[in-house]
């Protein structure tokens, strides 16, 4: 069968869908590579999980970056065909949706939603690390920085409600703001990105033929180099982005898509160059320090106090805008699921203020949420740590019930309609006969990714060996999510087809 769907002006983009502009559409083409770009945050992930795949496999885990991009990659193709065609806000919510029906798409949501409330409190506990390395005087609490301990365990939590206080309140302003802020952030932040290669390559101790040390040997270490790329995975999630402000970007069928993959691909790049700097400037590959201090190990050993420092700023920089993102994404969401009345109290985490043209209850409901969610970390650090692992096993299965809908529509025959334009008379964008293939791959991509993300590892899951049932936490808190999901699905409340379902 072939799909139909026009391509107004941007203005009766909404309507075709069945809904009336509220938020105001005053994002560009930049703007909406900002939000993409600032969600993977890789100065944010990197310098924070680099250690993370180092440890599990040694200079050769950088091969998992290029392998997790492709797979990525596979999924963004299909998130940016789908784009195209239903720019809507709570974009993973409304693609399953229109899909899959109204069981996967709300799943979709629910997986995708608390995943983003999870990652951004990760994002927001993450100044920790950086902020008291910057000026003693961030360390309001005790003495001890380490995020393990007690001190630097509530220390973190007061830093990381400012700034979600913050970011809160950027978003109930307005997009305007968010784009100004995400904007500027993200110019920093790539500054920060190239300042990093060029530190590292200019302090090269060994060559590139680094990235093909093992750093073991063994039959043993394909199963370490699998579970080195949980690495690559972690960071390589949020590329979507700009399908979730879809409603608030200026031709969005035209330029979401091109975000959706620009935002990736720059995000590989610069990360891969990262990586392979650090290994070829680290000072030393064997002493056990690259693998539990990471890059704040090479970079301290390269630079002197004032640049390692400005750098260190950077990277909060890079953290908080990275937070920005994260809770702007779960705000759409939030009130694209409140608009379908397919969550409780949705009458009210619907409404939008006609003067921002912004949904200020979802934005203060995710910040609260994030906050509690940060709380978790003054009890036990450990429960903390396992849920932000989780939360990116909800991100793959919320892709997963996007893309496997897809591919199922695929087998059965469907054709994009090649005569569909965006709002300038251009096609949209479509993988043509690659769409197939293509889509299948994602699919499998991301069946194998959720194996390997949920695989019970100690290492991961239980680092300090001190709660063992934790190992399970995977697939505990996914049966836990749909159980949870279950119960609060609105079965009452009638599900008529969205407008634009396959």
């Amino acid at each position: 069968m072939t799909l139909t769907n026009t391509s107004p002006a941007d203005h009766d983009d909404l309507a075709e869908f069945g809904y009336d502009q509220q938020l105001h559409r005053s994002l560009g083409k930049f703007a909406s590579f900002a939000a993409g770009f600032s969600f993977v945050s890789i100065l944010t992930t990197i310098f924070q999980l680099f250690g993370l795949g180092f440890s599990f496999g040694g200079p050769a885990f950088f091969w998992t970056w290029p392998a997790v991009f492709i797979g990525q990659f596979a999924v963004a193709l299909c998130f940016a065909e789908l784009a195209a065609r239903y720019p809507i806000s709570g974009a993973i919510y409304q693609w399953a949706r229109r899909l899959g029906g109204e069981v996967v798409g709300w799943f979709g949501g629910w997986f995708m939603i608390l995943a983003q409330i999870i990652t951004a409190s990760a994002a927001a506990i993450a100044l920790q690390v950086v902020l008291p390395a910057v000026w003693s005087g961030f360390q309001i609490i005790g003495t001890d920085t380490a995020l393990t301990s007690p001190d630097g365990a509530a220390n973190a939590v007061l830093l990381g409600t400012a700034l979600l206080l913050v970011t809160t309140t950027i978003n109930c302003i307005g997009v305007r703001w968010m784009s100004r802020v995400a904007t500027i952030g993200v110019c920093c932040e790539i500054v920060g990105v190239i300042a990093v290669v060029g530190v590292f390559f200019t302090h090269a101790q060994r060559g590139p033929q680094v990235v093909f040390d093992t750093g073991a040997t063994g039959p043993g270490y394909g199963w370490a180099w699998i579970a080195s790329g949980l690495m690559a995975a972690y960071v390589m999630v949020g590329f979507g982005s700009a399908g979730e402000l879809a409603e608030e970007t200026r031709d969005a069928r035209r330029v979401a898509p091109r975000t959706i993959r620009s935002t990736l691909t720059v995000s590989a790049l610069g990360g891969g160059l990262m990586i392979i700097g650090a290994l070829m400037a680290a000072p030393s590959l064997t002493d056990g320090r690259l693998a539990t201090e990471g890059l704040p190990y090479v970079l301290g050993a390269v630079l002197s106090s004032p640049w390692g420092t400005l750098l260190l700023v950077d990277v909060a920089i890079a953290i908080f805008i990275c937070t920005l993102a994260i809770q702007t994404a779960a705000t759409r969401l939030m009130f694209s699921m409140a608009r379908d009345q397919r969550l409780p109290f949705s009458s009210l985490l619907s409404r939008v203020n006609p003067a921002t043209g912004t949904p200020i209850p979802p934005a203060i409901v995710v910040g609260v949420a994030c906050v509690g969610v940060l709380l978790v970390n003054v009890g036990n650090s450990a429960i903390f740590a396992t849920l932000a692992s989780v939360c990116i096993i909800a991100i793959y299965i919320a892709y997963l019930l996007v893309t496997a809908p897809l591919l199922a529509h695929r087998l059965r025959g469907m054709r994009w309609d090649a005569s569909a334009t965006d709002a300038g008379g251009r096609p949209l964008f479509s993988m043509g006969r690659w769409g197939l293939p293509v889509n299948l791959f994602a699919v499998a991509y991301g069946v194998a990714m959720v194996i390997n993300l949920a695989w019970p590892r100690p290492e991961i899951y239980d680092p300090m060996g001190t709660m063992p049932l934790l190992v399970w936490a995977g697939p505990f808190t996914i049966v836990a999510i749909v159980a949870l999901g279950a119960l609060c699905f609105p079965y009452r409340r009638t599900h008529p087809n969205p407008v634009g379902t396959l």
